[in-house]
């Protein structure tokens, strides 16, 4: 009996395990996103309702990258490759997407800038990447993005050298139905986990 005991209570333990790893997975993703967005780890810029009062006389360059994700019929590419903006000042530039298929498609853009040091201190006010855009069949929409770059960076010692700042998108197909499929497959893998565990803790018991 105390046997039995054991392994079922090894079974339990087994099974609440991977309860909590599906759970902190499912956590991890949001959590990873904030931690990205205030600390600006790994070329996350930050999102600003307004430009600051202060313009620093120090210059910088700000160059733009475009990339569409696999399968994604789009074309995408900045209108200008670089702008000269100073520390502080409001800056603009536009970014061309054009549906080359015969079918809607909704897309969806993900950034970042290097070096990645520069993010946190890197503002958009506004951007087509703060939502979805969907273009019909052939459609081209000229799409723009506005930006400054935080005075405080001036009191970083270790952003002295900063010259140049690339700004980068790719654009991937969004799929409505893609985070229901995620979550269905994120639980079947639950369940089969859920379901191993439970069998091989039966067949210990009839072992014991």
């Amino acid at each position: 009996m105390k046997k039995i005991n054991k392994i079922r209570v090894t079974a339990f333990s087994s099974l609440l395990v991977v309860f909590i790893m599906v759970a902190a997975a499912y956590a991890a993703v949001p959590l990873y996103k904030l931690f990205c967005q205030v600390t600006g780890f790994a070329g996350t810029t930050q999102k600003a309702e307004f430009s600051p009062n202060f313009v620093s006389d120090r210059i910088i360059r700000v160059q733009f990258d475009a990339n569409v994700g696999k399968g994604l019929s789009w074309n995408f590419y900045p209108v200008q490759r670089e702008v000269s903006v100073k520390v502080g000042e409001e800056g603009i530039a536009f970014y061309t997407a054009k549906n080359l298929s015969d079918k809607p498609i909704k897309g969806s853009a993900v950034f970042n800038v290097t070096p990645s040091k520069a993010g946190y201190y890197f503002s958009k006010i506004d951007c087509f990447c703060f939502q979805e855009q969907t273009l019909a069949p052939g459609e081209e929409v000229k799409m723009p993005v506005t930006f400054f770059i935080d005075p405080e960076i001036i009191e970083e010692s270790d952003m002295n050298d900063l010259k140049i700042i690339t700004l980068s998108y790719t654009f991937f197909e969004q799929n409505e139905y893609n985070e229901d499929i995620q979550q269905d497959s994120s639980v079947d893998s639950l369940n089969n986990m859920l379901l191993k565990s439970s069998v091989l803790s039966l067949k210990e018991l009839d072992n014991g």
